[in-house]
C-alpha cells in the first residue's frame, strides 16, 4: 500500500518545480531523504493525475525520458504540456536536459 504521507510530499515539490523546467523522479526522491524510492514518487505522479495542481509532466527519467507518458489522457499529452512550457522534445527525449533540469536538493531550502 502507497504511503499517502510521502505521495504528498512528493507533490509538494512537484509543485515547486518552475514553468519550462524539469526534474527527475530520483531527484525528488533525494530531496525526501529516501533516494531509493524514485519508483515510489513515480507511483505519486501517478497518483496525481486528478489533481491539476500538481505538474507531473514535468517530472521525467533520469535521462530526461518521459517514462510516465503512458500514465496521461491522449497520446502525447505529456509531450504537449512540456512543449507548451518551451521544453524541445525529441523521440520521447528532452532536448538540453542538463540546462533544464531543476534539482530540489539545490533549489530549495529542506523545511
Amino acid at each position: 500500500m502507497a504511503d499517502t504521507g510521502f505521495f504528498k510530499k512528493v507533490h509538494q515539490v512537484a509543485q515547486r518545480i518552475p514553468y519550462g523546467r524539469v526534474t527527475s523522479y530520483g531527484a525528488i526522491a533525494s530531496y525526501l531523504g529516501a533516494p531509493k524510492s524514485a519508483r515510489m514518487v513515480g507511483w505519486a505522479m501517478n497518483a496525481s493525475h486528478n489533481n491539476e495542481d500538481v505538474p507531473a509532466h514535468r517530472v521525467v527519467n533520469r535521462k530526461g525520458l518521459l517514462t510516465g507518458k503512458h500514465h496521461f489522457d491522449g497520446t502525447n499529452l505529456m509531450q504537449q504540456l512540456l512543449e507548451s512550457e518551451g521544453v524541445v522534445v525529441v523521440d520521447l527525449q528532452i532536448q538540453d536536459f542538463k540546462t533544464l533540469f531543476w534539482d530540489p536538493t539545490k533549489e530549495l531550502n529542506l523545511d
